[in-house]
């Protein structure tokens, strides 16, 4: 794991009168950057008997990932397992799973809305331009601003799947209160 934190101290410029002068701000700013991640940090359960999975034998089958500065932030943590158990069935374990965050999107083939439908400033959580794999399929609970997510596609007889957590603060369009 990698991991880094900075702090920054504001200062005034030498140019403007002392009193107009502040005292300095100190913002705390961040990254963080690992190549592992739990099932607990991604808010959701392993499917029963599923293992990791690694693309590549010197991949990692999971991410955290985090940078943060004053206001903003913006945290991702990804685990990615694979099982002999077919899509179906790991789907409706995931959609019952992410049925604790709320109403559970079905983005395998979302419905054709209005982008006025869920207007910027809203906390509800859309499926927008998110889609599956090809074959696949995504299911998202939450909110906007703190999205859990499920990606399944097949793989052989069996089924890969990434569990996600993504939360974002001060972004654009974060109209919620800091």
């Amino acid at each position: 794991m990698v991991g880094l934190a900075l702090s920054f101290a504001g200062s005034t410029l030498a140019g403007q009168e002392k009193s107009k002068a502040k005292e300095p701000k100190e913002i705390d700013a961040g990254i963080k950057i690992s190549t592992q991640a739990t099932a607990r940090e991604v808010g959701l359960p392993v499917y029963p008997g599923a293992t990791p999975h690694r693309d590549d034998k010197e991949d990692s089958s999971g991410a955290n990932l985090g940078f943060w500065g004053g206001s903003f932030g913006i945290k991702l943590i990804v685990l990615k397992m694979e099982t002999k158990d077919a899509p179906r069935k790991v789907a409706a374990y995931y959609q019952q799973a992410l049925a604790k965050y709320g109403k559970v999107l079905d983005c395998s083939h979302p419905p054709q809305s209005k982008k006025d439908d869920n207007p910027k400033d809203s906390n509800v959580l859309s499926c927008e331009d998110d889609k599956p794999d090809e074959g696949g399929m995504l299911f998202k609970a939450g909110t906007k601003h703190r999205q859990h997510l499920v990606g399944i596609r097949p793989q052989g007889q069996g089924t890969v799947f990434q569990l996600v957590y993504l939360e974002t603060r001060g972004v654009e369009g974060d109209e919620r209160p800091q």
